[in-house]
């Protein structure tokens, strides 16, 4: 049995927070029905390399999850989701606020309907508060939250994260701990509660460290500045073709081991100082190695030395691996290659259904499953609930 195979989501959400929060919930078992809009087919089924009529990234981030096409301008596509909120008693949306409560399917609507609902709402800057109506992006939320700052070079301006931090790392991975603290909560109180997820309020506790500091000592965070920001020699060097390394020997019997790696006992004294010009002087003996080295040399030479020294890989070469391997973090799923799930369980490890599907590839569970008639459907499809 899955561990989450109680769970039954509709989900509204769109683009790549929403739906990355619901596939670890559907990798971890939870049943995801996705009501999409047939007038507006989601932009993840065209971003990337596409296979078919969907991209890559659409069959991933949706993958196990069924689709439902329902066109919510109807009223009869209102009714249908009461009847479905009976069962599919937990909502995820990430519309700009108030736009649910104007379609008839909000909080206190579908709550009426079902008293134990677990209602979440994922946006950019929640649902209070002057920026609750403004438009942004991953960039937009990581620059308000004051991460984007302290994680530049000085003099130099914030380099775009290849990856979604503010959508994943903040909104999605929160998103999923709300979520199943509710859960939680509604199977010992036997109520359901409403959720209410911002981007960048989720951004902003990524600031753990440097947040710290500022609010209790008053002290800022300034590119380069400090330990982990590139202030001292936990760093990226570059080698001799333009490759490069990680460097993060920070506790004693690393920077030991970097020390003794690079031939150079003679840093040892000054990799523990506390003087910032040693410490600087570190930190170019550092570079001046890795510069004189091709990558070849220095992935055979740190390959069996312990000193948190690690690559610095392209995406291709991370894929193949061999810990991420080792990890199961790459799988197949209907012939595609994609990322596996990192959450490993010894009695429910996670599953992989089926790719990401086709726009209301599913609708026929309204017969199958909740019980609308033949003629009830042939009546929908006439009004156009199921098509723009």
């Amino acid at each position: 049995m899955s561990a989450l195979s109680s769970l039954k989501i509709l989900d509204f959400s769109t683009l790549l927070p929403g739906p990355f929060g619901t596939l670890m919930l559907a990798d971890l078992g939870a049943q995801v029905l996705r009501i999409e809009s047939p007038a507006r087919p989601e932009l993840s089924r065209e971003l990337g390399a596409k296979d078919g009529d969907s991209s890559y990234l659409h069959r991933y981030i949706n993958r196990s999850k069924r689709s439902l096409s329902l066109n919510l301008k109807k009223p009869e596509s209102i009714r249908i989701i009461k009847r479905l909120i009976r069962d599919y008693d937990i909502v995820v949306e990430q519309f700009r606020p108030g736009i649910m409560d104007k379609l008839g399917l909000g909080y206190d609507a579908l709550k009426a309907v079902n008293p134990r609902l677990i209602y979440c709402s994922l946006t950019g800057y929640g649902q209070s508060g002057p920026y609750r109506d403004r438009a942004g992006h991953d960039n937009n939320y990581l620059a308000i939250a004051g991460v984007q700052d302290h994680s530049r070079r000085k003099g130099q301006a914030p380099v775009p994260a290849g990856t979604q931090i503010a959508d994943l790392a903040g909104g999605s991975l929160h998103l999923v701990a709300g979520l199943l603290a509710a859960v939680i909560h509604r199977s010992e109180a036997g109520k359901g509660q409403y959720i209410d997820i911002s981007m960048t309020d989720a951004a902003f506790t990524l600031n753990a460290v440097s947040a710290s500091s500022c609010l209790g000592a008053g002290i800022e965070a300034g590119p380069e500045q400090e330990l982990l920001n590139g202030g001292q020699f936990y760093d990226y060097y570059e080698t001799s073709d333009g490759r490069y390394f990680s460097v993060g020997s920070l506790e004693p019997k690393f920077r030991q081991a970097l020390c003794a790696a690079l031939d150079r006992p003679d840093l040892v004294e000054s990799a523990f100082s506390s003087d910032p010009e040693q410490q600087v002087e570190f930190k170019r003996e550092i570079a001046g190695y890795f510069k004189s080295k091709s990558y070849a040399e220095c992935l055979l030479l740190f390959k069996s030395i312990d000193a948190c020294v690690e690559p610095v890989l392209t995406l291709s070469e991370a894929c193949e691996h061999e810990q991420l391997h080792a990890r199961k973090m790459i799988v197949e799923v209907d012939g595609i290659r994609q990322v596996g799930c990192a959450v490993k369980m010894s009695e429910s490890p996670a599953q992989f259904l089926f790719k990401g599907c086709a726009v209301g590839q599913h609708n026929g569970i309204l017969v199958t499953e909740f019980g609308f008639g033949e003629d009830q459907m042939e009546q929908f499809t006439k009004a156009g609930v199921f098509t723009a």
